[in-house]
């Protein structure tokens, strides 16, 4: 296995140059501080989660065009609101032209809905909950969206935790196949041996580089395909 070092040394070198990797990571913003996420109000998240829900295998354009009619028709994304959300409000919204209308993705914003309003209930928010758990854990918080959030489990739980500014990793296409290189894992499977081996090789290569979840999780995708 390669040190973290190395294997950014290899991601700069496919991508022209370490100035060239550097104004890549540069482009997005850094995590958001503790403080900063917890004062996000549950409906950002509950906006979030929709967001991500929606584009999971579908045109990320077409819903950002559309995205002004997903704020109109959920009015705010208030969780309190569409927690309770009634069954004649469900098939109206079924046949609401200002979103997409695929029913279990319309249903998970209720479904979510009550998962941030019990995360709510337990933590006091649940921006809270959110930016109070700790990022040596990640997937311990990717298995909560998972069992208890709607369609969050895989990558969608993961975008929109770095999204939302939440310190994270993303385990895309190309950041597996840089585990796997680097003999972090055997295969692509996201067994609990395999997501237990990732987790504890991010939470040691942020010991070792100093630098973010993000970041790490970038430059190993940086680091696989053809480069620039």
């Amino acid at each position: 296995m390669r040190s973290f070092e190395e294997i950014e040394t290899l991601a700069a070198e496919k991508k022209g140059g370490a100035d060239k990797l550097a104004a890549l990571l540069a482009e997005h913003n850094p995590p958001k501080s503790e403080e900063e996420l917890e004062k996000l109000g549950d409906d950002h998240w509950l906006s979030m989660f929709t967001r991500c829900v929606f584009q999971a295998g579908f045109s990320w354009k077409v819903i950002d065009r559309k995205w002004p009619g997903f704020e109109e028709v959920f009015e705010g994304f208030d969780v309190a609101r569409l927690a309770f959300l009634p069954d004649e409000a469900f098939e109206a919204l079924l046949k609401d032209k200002r979103i997409v209308r695929n029913a279990m993705k319309i249903k998970s914003v209720q479904a979510n809905a009550i998962f941030l309003k019990d995360l709510a209930a337990e933590h006091g928010s649940a921006a809270r909950f959110f930016a109070r758990y700790p990022v040596s854990d990640q997937i311990g918080l990717m298995e909560i969206l998972k069992k208890r959030g709607s369609r969050l489990g895989g990558n969608t739980g993961q975008i929109a935790l770095r999204f939302m500014g939440k310190e994270s990793f993303i385990l895309s296409g190309d950041v597996v196949n840089a585990l796997i290189r680097e003999n972090v894992i055997e295969n692509a499977a996201m067994s609990k041996k395999n997501l237990k081996a990732i987790q504890a090789m991010f939470n040691e290569w942020k010991t070792t580089s100093g630098r973010t979840l993000n970041e790490i999780s970038r430059i190993l995708a940086f680091s696989t395909g053809s480069g620039h």
